[in-house]
This record gives C-alpha cells, structure tokens and sequence, in this order.
C-alpha cells in the first residue's frame, strides 16, 4: 500500500486539491504497479494512503505542490523507478496546471499489515 503525503502552499485552490485527491490514488497506483503487486484498476479502501498538509510557518519550500510517494521495495520497482517518478509528476502536473511540483518516489524495505 502506498503512503502519500501531499504538501501545498496556502496559494494552491482548494479546486487543485480536490482534483489532486481524485486523481492521485489511481495515478500512484500505476506508478508503483509491479508484478509482486499487480494494480487491477479496482482501488478499495486501504490501497492508497493520502495525507494532505499544508506548509507550516517554519516549512521552507519553493514548491506549489510536493508529492512524496512510500512504497514497498521491489527490485521491479526499483531498476525503472525514475521512469516511474517522472511519469507520476507529469501526470499530477497535467491535473494541477501548477509549474512548481515535485515528486519523490522512496522504496523502503517495509512490511505492511492491514486489519
């Protein structure tokens, strides 16, 4: 299951941000689909984890949107990751319309249990 924590700039419509919520579980899905863990395009609670924050007072970026994608290291994943990440970023670049946006895709060895 991925981990997505979004953070904005207070500038950023709450319109991007919707849009962003609807779009980027099936978006991150594709980014991080692998045949240990294959996307069948049927999302069910649990399969994507959004977190939406905004810049704290103390926060230093020069970003309108970050993006930062936690994944479960698969050597599958990780020989083409860039590849991923990059085709993530214009995908959410595509749905905000907004110039400064990062993304950063992490692959840690990790285990995940889901009740």
């Amino acid at each position: 299951m991925p981990l997505v924590e979004i953070t904005y700039a207070p500038h950023v419509p709450h319109a991007v941000l919707k849009e962003l919520a609807a779009m980027l579980p099936h978006a991150v899905s594709l980014a991080v689909e692998c045949p240990e863990e294959p996307y069948d395009g049927d999302l069910q609670p649990g399969d994507v984890e959004l977190r939406f924050r905004p810049h704290g007072p103390f926060d230093v970026s020069g970003m309108d949107i970050v993006v930062e994608v936690r994944s479960k290291w698969f050597e599958s994943r990780a020989t083409n990751r860039q590849d991923r990440v990059d085709d993530l970023c214009k995908a959410v670049v595509d749905a905000c319309g907004l110039a400064d946006v990062g993304v950063y895709l992490s692959l840690p060895i990790a285990a995940w249990a889901q009740s």
